[in-house]
């Protein structure tokens, strides 16, 4: 794997951090900025709402642009407005923050997956995808739970620098090893990726330079080919690609889906562990990095082993997941149980969300950075609904469980748009085995 590819991991590392950090300071920010807990629940959602808007926008606004100053632009943004953040005094500024800093989140996101993709064969597409997404579960076994303890010691501002001063890192790194190559660049992107350089060429004396055997007869001297470059598609026609493409609209939706029910139990897990469960609050960082751990483990699962049977992998996982959240709506209040729930479900959340990523790459074709977009709009759709579906059933009385439980409805709706999916698929193939008979 080019080792540019795991750097693109490292900065994501840092922005997953800023993204899920908040499941552990939502008491700490109401209570600092005299709002409700709910209200503090929206800066999750504002983040969400910001990724969904900002990856097709920022996707077409840098699609031209080479990827390296594309992902350096988009980070230093990053950058800049954790430290707006944290330095504000009022609820309406860091909400404006939250939402900046999602738009160049959902810009880098874009360019990182299809960045990544470019500089490995065909066959690693999936394992490139996971060490990219790998990054958002380092962020929860590490960094949300380090912003955790630094929000109980120092206050939430501190999560916020340490944000910005992580980040630092990743812009340096990028900077050395990430190819400069605009999209399309696909070979040449492998090439500067693991740091190759040209094949040899053979001399006028018909001797190879890497020390070939010799041509039978003298040759004259080649140049080498530059590296093919492929044309951006115009942003019409790949569009249309992308929308067109057969079964990626419906795995988008399922993708909002099931991301939309891991993020309405993740951003009220603090209040749910030491409200019902019973725990303290020095708990909280530690359960929060048993879910990062399980997420970890699921990611990883994906990339060695959805591509041999991606259907079955997604699908086990759904169903699983369907049962998962609600055994947990039901065992919250036992602190054992709970614990031993939490790593499996991460697990379970993470390892289905990223190979449904690597199908919504797989379908789409040469739409690459586009299909990036879409797919990280659908991911971060997902973490806007669930936590503002989470909220609405805490305001409504349903007590600190119910998050649990409209996580448990999201998946048996994602189960149906799967199934409905597979229906067609099916469908598909047996009018044109029929077509093909006849």
């Amino acid at each position: 794997m080019p080792f540019a590819v795991y750097v693109l991991g490292l900065a994501v590392f840092a922005q997953g951090t800023s993204e899920f950090m908040l499941s552990g300071l939502v008491s700490a920010i109401a209570a600092d900025l005299d709002v409700s807990l709910s209200a503090a629940g929206l800066l999750t959602s504002a983040f969400a709402v910001g990724m969904v808007l900002g990856a097709p926008l920022m996707a077409l606004f840098s699609r031209t642009w080479p990827r390296r100053r594309a992902l350096l632009l988009f980070l230093a943004v990053f950058i800049a407005v954790h430290i707006v953040g944290a330095l504000t005094p009022g609820y309406g500024v860091l909400l404006a923050a939250r939402f900046v800093g999602a738009l160049a989140n959902a810009g880098f996101w874009a360019v990182a997956l299809a960045a990544a993709v470019s500089m490995v064969p065909d066959g690693l597409r999936g394992r490139a995808t996971a060490v990219v997404v790998g990054g958002v579960t380092i962020a929860c076994v590490v960094g949300v739970p380090a912003g955790a303890v630094l929000g109980e010691r120092w206050g939430w501002r501190a999560a916020f620098w340490a944000v910005a001063v992580v980040s630092l890192p990743a812009l340096w790194a990028i900077t050395r090893s990430v190819p400069g190559g605009v999209p399309g660049d696909r070979g040449r992107d492998r090439d500067r990726g693991r740091g190759g350089g040209t094949a040899p060429v053979a001399d006028a004396r018909g001797t190879a330079s890497a020390g070939q055997e010799p041509e039978k007869a003298p040759a004259p001297a080649r140049t080498p080919a530059p590296a093919r470059t492929q044309a951006p598609i115009p942003v019409r026609d790949e569009l249309r690609l992308l929308l067109t493409a057969p079964h990626l609209l419906p795995t988008l939706l399922t993708m909002a889906l099931v991301q939309g029910a891991t993020f309405c139990v993740f951003s009220y897990l603090e209040p749910l562990l030491t409200r019902t469960t019973g725990l303290t609050i020095t708990w909280v960082p530690l359960a929060l990095a048993l879910f990062g751990a399980g997420a970890f483990l699921g990611v990883g699962a994906a990339g060695r082993y959805a591509e041999r049977r991606p259907t079955a992998f997604i699908a086990y996982g759904m169903a699983a997941l369907a049962l998962g959240w609600s055994a947990l709506a039901l065992t919250a209040g036992r602190p054992v149980a709970a614990l031993a729930l939490i790593p499996l479900l991460g697990m379970l959340a993470f390892g289905t969300g990223t190979a449904l990523i690597t199908r919504v790459l797989g379908l789409a074709g040469r739409s690459s950075t586009l299909a990036g977009a879409f797919g990280t709009s659908a991911f971060n759709l997902g973490a806007a609904v669930g936590p503002w579906a989470g909220g609405l059933a805490l305001e409504a009385g349903g007590g600190y469980r119910s998050p649990v439980w409209v996580s448990a409805a999201l998946m048996a709706l994602a189960l149906l748009t799967e199934g409905a999916r597979r229906l067609r698929r099916v469908r598909s193939r047996e009018r044109a085995s029929g077509s093909t008979a006849g």
